[in-house]
């Protein structure tokens, strides 16, 4: 590696090294279990004796700062890094915009790999067992020889043409959407695609009506932008139309897959909604998030193919059907918006990375993802019956579960008075992982009851997982 080390001078050379080892140890520059470069090699590269930088890696090795290892070298120690104190973010000039983020809370977050629970019905997570790593690993060696074969110039930040002409062809299938290939913006996630919308519809007091309860980071997200966010109450049929105040400019809802209650929006209710925003002169935006699960009743169309006037920006994520890990996701925009927001994206990061570009685009060129939504789409299934047939039994004295037809999650409503926090609490105490329901309403009462995920937990898992649930609910009930 490359020691950073400046030498002045010939004067106490042995002190000078000693003193910025020891500091960049110190200060974490220099991490634990970094290996320092064989004591003749830096020698050559400082110009100084291998003796002086022999003697200073024996004392900082008696001070504990270094370890050696016969055969292998010498390693930074690990030892508690003594960092100068630094300025508070109370002192600076916008220490008050820094607050506001810091206090943000963290909805849906995953934990990390060694935090999680044994049984955890967490949202938004799919099963890696059924991922077809065979197919992609086949897809990402098609990739490496494209981008081997180009030129080492930044990309198009609207997306690579292969993987926009994949999607346009893919949704039109899967979903109805009416697009072409330029309609289509690739993105680092949904998330991205909601962060770039907002950019170019959004300054400081714009109203954004969005379903409540609903999506906490979309809110949070159009908040930190400064829009003035309404929570719109949701029924049986979808979002409450009639509530949508003036002045609104930007709509979010769930249409296929109410997030998190899980109804569809009716017929009647998404021409409403178009009709509403055409008069308001608002964009919708539609996040199509999981509904390519369909379990019961046939396939609804997407809000954008009723789009008669170019109202509908239409997003859409691989996060749900692949890995959350590949943050890969897309937005077919109307023309009123596209150029502003392919500037936006071009403004924020270039472009998307363009390997995973190729590799998907290959997938879905290849047929490898509707495969792997019909085999996911089997054991979803599977499991969404067998939770559903708990609730109709065992667990029917306190839970009821609200009627969703798509998607790999599903609200059970409190039927008695449980004390939710309470029971999650415990729950994590036999392994189970638990999500209560009222952190996603906003503006409206909340209502009590579990947001329970069934992407991720194994399915022979699940009735040792609810036979927990019942336990604990004798419990807290």
């Amino acid at each position: 590696m490359e020691l950073h080390v400046v030498i002045n001078g010939r004067k106490d050379l042995a002190g000078q090294l000693y003193q910025q080892l020891r500091s960049a140890i110190e200060s974490g520059r220099l991490a634990a279990g970094t290996q320092l470069p064989p004591s003749r090699l830096l020698a050559e590269q400082l110009g100084i004796s291998r003796k002086t930088i022999s003697d200073t890696y024996t004392q900082l090795t008696y001070e504990n700062y270094l370890t050696g290892i016969v055969g292998k070298g010498t390693y930074v120690n690990t030892r508690t890094s003594a960092l100068a104190r630094k300025q508070s973010h109370s002192e600076l000039a916008s220490h008050e915009i820094i607050e506001r983020w810091r206090n943000l809370p963290t909805f849906l977050r995953h934990p990390a790999p060694d935090a999680s629970l044994r049984y955890d019905f967490i949202g938004g997570a799919t099963s890696k067992g059924l991922f077809p790593r065979d197919d992609w690993r086949r897809c990402t060696a098609h990739a490496l020889r494209q981008t081997a074969s180009v030129m080492g110039f930044y990309s198009q930040a609207e997306g690579l043409p292969a993987l926009r002409s994949a999607i346009a062809r893919h949704i039109a299938f899967s979903r109805g959407v009416i697009c072409q290939d330029q309609d289509v913006v690739v993105c680092n996630g949904a998330q991205q695609a909601l962060d770039l919308i907002g950019r170019v519809l959004i300054q400081p007091g714009s109203v954004v009506a969005m379903e409540d309860p609903g999506y906490p980071p979309a809110r949070l997200l159009f908040a930190s932008h400064g829009a003035e966010v309404v929570g719109v109450p949701v029924d049986g049929e979808g979002i409450e139309v009639a509530s949508i105040p003036e002045g609104t400019r930007l709509i979010y809802v769930t249409p296929s897959h109410q997030f998190p209650l899980g109804m569809p929006m009716s017929q009647a209710r998404r021409e409403a909604l178009l009709a509403r925003a055409h008069a308001l002169g608002a964009i919708i935006i539609e996040d199509d998030y999981d509904s390519e699960f369909r379990y019961e009743g046939r396939p609804t169309d997407s809000l954008q193919s009723l789009d008669q006037h170019g109202l509908v920006a239409y997003v859409g994520t691989f996060s749900k059907t692949l890995l959350p890990e590949l943050r890969l996701g897309y937005a077919i925009l109307p023309p009123a918006i596209l150029e502003a927001v392919i500037r936006a994206k071009q403004l924020t990061d270039l472009h998307t990375s363009t390997l995973p570009q190729w590799a998907l685009a290959k997938f879905i060129d290849e047929g490898c993802l509707l495969k792997h939504i019909r085999r996911c789409h089997t054991v979803y299934a599977g499991r969404r019956e067998r939770i559903l047939a708990r609730v109709a039994d065992d667990l029917s004295p306190w839970l009821e579960a609200v009627p969703s037809t798509a998607g790999f999650h599903m609200v059970l409503l409190c039927k008695v008075e449980v004390d939710v926090s309470r029971l999650i609490e415990l729950a994590k105490d036999v392994e189970v992982g638990l999500y209560g329901l009222s952190e996603f309403f906003y503006q409206q009462a909340p209502r009590a009851g579990l947001f329970m995920g069934f992407g991720a937990i194994d399915t022979l898992d699940i009735d040792t997982a609810l036979d927990r649930l019942r336990d604990l609910l004798q419990q807290v009930a």
